[in-house]
């Protein structure tokens, strides 16, 4: 009888230790930008893919930068992120297996309606140099996300080395988009956006697009499945059918069918 009370109870241990290795082998965990999160995209894509899969995605929203570190470290099994050159170095270290294009939209620079730095065009470059001669406020995110390094380089297109010499009126927050965008609402000042986290933004007071259009406001997305090699932990099987979703004719229907008043934030590459 004691014999046969200890065979079960080790089946039973047997079985909640093999229910416990299920349920981790069908959720992972992606560090993504703020972006993909304040936007919404994340709310409308995930219950599609777990849907469809069984899989449960826990997002970490950071900075690209931010992101790419922990993935770096073994902290997430996927990355999806929007600064290509950072991405493509992340891959060549050998913390990522590929690249996988996902989406774009494009980067926005937002301003007060009243435009006192006059910057209302198609040139972000030339938009800058006016918010600096104007001295106006200017939100930087100062955090190494995608959106921040696109700013930076933004601000060399003007001729300008912020990192140097920082012009009147810039303020770094160290913040995500929706943060930054509520600080440039407070200040009425100036800053550069997503154009998805900018259509789901409700608290805009006075502000409005000025500039839109220029073909070095191209925003794409990667996701890259984080390697194995490097942390035997990662999710390998369910981290790649989350980046296989992404690009799939169903993730790509997902994607595009995300609308805020009727426009489109994403668009599937």
């Amino acid at each position: 009888m004691v014999l046969i009370r200890s065979r079960r109870r080790l089946l039973v241990a047997a079985l909640l230790v093999s229910g416990l290795a299920c349920a981790q082998e069908t959720s992972i965990v992606v560090a993504s930008t703020t972006s993909t999160e304040q936007s919404g995209l994340f709310g409308h894509l995930l219950p599609q893919f777990t849907k469809e899969t069984g899989i449960a995605v826990r997002v970490v929203a950071l900075g690209t930068g931010q992101a790419l570190d922990m993935g770096r470290r073994g902290d997430a099994d996927a990355v999806l992120v929007h600064d290509t050159v950072a991405e493509e170095k992340f891959v060549a270290e050998g913390f990522g297996l590929k690249r996988m294009p996902v989406m774009y939209n494009d980067f926005v620079l937002v301003g007060p309606k009243a435009d006192p730095a006059k910057v209302q065009g198609k040139d972000v470059g030339a938009g800058l140099l006016k918010v600096r001669t104007a001295a106006q406020p200017f939100v930087s995110r100062g955090d190494k996300s995608g959106t921040h390094a696109a700013e930076l380089r933004y601000w060399r297109l003007a001729g300008i080395d912020v990192a140097a010499t920082k012009p009147e009126g810039y303020r770094e927050c160290g913040c995500g988009m929706g943060p930054a965008l509520n600080m440039a609402s407070s200040l009425n000042g100036y800053v550069l956006a997503d154009r998805g986290t900018w259509l789901a933004f409700k608290n805009r007071g006075e502000l409005a697009i000025l500039v839109e259009g220029d073909a070095r406001l191209f925003n794409p997305y990667g996701v890259i499945v984080v390697n194995p090699a490097r942390h035997p932990h990662v999710k390998l099987a369910a981290a790649q059918r989350f980046a296989d979703w992404l690009v799939s004719p169903a993730g790509k229907a997902a994607i595009a069918s995300y609308r805020i008043g009727g426009e489109q934030l994403f668009f599937p590459s």
